[in-house]
């Protein structure tokens, strides 16, 4: 890196469409001598969390997963998928309604995996989930999660059903979707929800097809989230950020994300000031 750029503050060949340069805070041009050490620790240690992160989750199963319960999940997810075989190996009987998620249908493999273990599972149609949400229980949800999720949560919402949410600690992010259901996603092709060939015809040519890869859950919609490390309610969360991340962590996440929304970033901090800060939080 140029003395210029030292001195400046900005990094060269950067440049977005407009041709101005991208601004960071000063300490990210600071020398760190000992970071390449204080990286590898925390991604060592990013490593030994995600190898008993399942297991850990798993471990609740039984607190939140009742003998007699209908529960209902949308699509795929493998956390969800191990916390439900997870109740069942300790001999827990209950049924599990799997929206099919389309237009990817990761529901079908959902509901294929669960019945070979053993659970009494049902395939519905998305359309179908608010008719059912009456006889459901405990519905499953997250507050970045697959395209439809939401629609799940509201009916949730609707029928009195508690939403609970199965997520590793790791998945834990400081930015809050400020602009809803816009934040942190992206618009795929609509190739698969409608065939490019129907476009041909004079009505849906005028149609603008909108395909989202994710749905924005608010909090509000959150009864309950399941975590290697307990359960918290949503109100919970803000105190976890503070125990998880550093200050400084926020800052170059805003400066980063306000810079370039469209960019995806991952940020390593260091250990020592991430062991510090949970030091000095008080339980």
């Amino acid at each position: 890196m140029g003395s210029n750029t030292e001195s400046t503050g900005t990094i060269d060949g950067w440049d977005n469409s407009g041709g101005s340069s991208m601004y960071y805070p000063p300490h990210f041009y600071s020398r760190r001598d000992d970071l390449r050490q204080s990286v590898m620790e925390a991604i060592q240690e990013m490593m030994s969390e995600l190898e008993d992160l399942h297991k850990n989750i798993n471990d609740q199963a039984t607190q939140h997963i009742h003998a007699g319960e209908i529960i209902l999940t949308y699509a795929l997810s493998k956390t969800v998928e191990l916390f439900l075989k997870a109740a069942a190996t300790k001999k827990r009987k209950f049924q599990v309604i799997v929206c099919e998620g389309a237009p990817h249908f990761g529901g079908h493999q959902m509901a294929k995996s669960l019945a070979e273990a053993g659970i009494d599972t049902t395939v519905i149609h998305d359309a179908a989930t608010f008719a059912i949400m009456a006889r459901v229980n405990k519905a499953n949800g997250g507050l970045i999660a697959p395209s439809g999720s939401n629609m799940v949560a509201l009916a949730a919402k609707q029928n009195s059903v508690p939403v609970v949410t199965v997520a590793g600690m790791f998945k834990l992010c400081p930015m809050y979707p400020h602009e809803g259901q816009d934040t942190l996603n992206d618009l795929i092709s609509p190739s698969s929800v409608m065939d490019y060939s129907l476009l041909g015809d004079p009505v849906l040519s005028e149609v603008e097809l909108v395909n989202p890869v994710h749905d924005y859950i608010p909090p509000q919609l959150i009864d309950l989230y399941v975590t290697n490390i307990g359960g918290f309610q949503p109100s919970y969360i803000y105190r976890l950020l503070a125990e998880y991340y550093h200050s400084d962590d926020w800052e170059l996440l805003a400066n980063c994300v306000g810079s370039t929304a469209d960019r995806k970033i991952t940020i390593a901090f260091d250990r020592q000031r991430y062991e510090g800060k949970r030091g000095n939080t008080k339980k």
